[in-house]
């Protein structure tokens, strides 16, 4: 099985099926997700879709929409 790292380019995971909130603005202006094969989630900058892809387990994603629905991150949108 294929194993992705931090700073992989996500133009080079081919098989990643990228996906973004429908709440993205009109430019299309979001953070895609994608599972990866090994369970992992993969973010990209949809503005800069060949940049480098954040690997993370789905604990740690669990974790960070957890406090974005909670509110944590609320001040930083403002």
């Amino acid at each position: 099985m294929e194993r992705f790292v931090n700073g992989t380019p996500a133009s080079s995971i081919t098989s990643a099926k990228w996906v973004k909130s429908a709440s993205s603005n009109a430019q299309g202006a979001c953070v895609e997700l994608a599972q990866l094969p090994d369970g992992e989630i993969a973010l990209r900058n949809s503005r800069h879709p060949e940049g480098p892809a954040l690997v993370y387990t789905q604990a740690e994603i669990a974790a960070f929409v957890a406090g974005a629905k909670s509110g944590e991150f609320d001040h930083m949108t403002a």
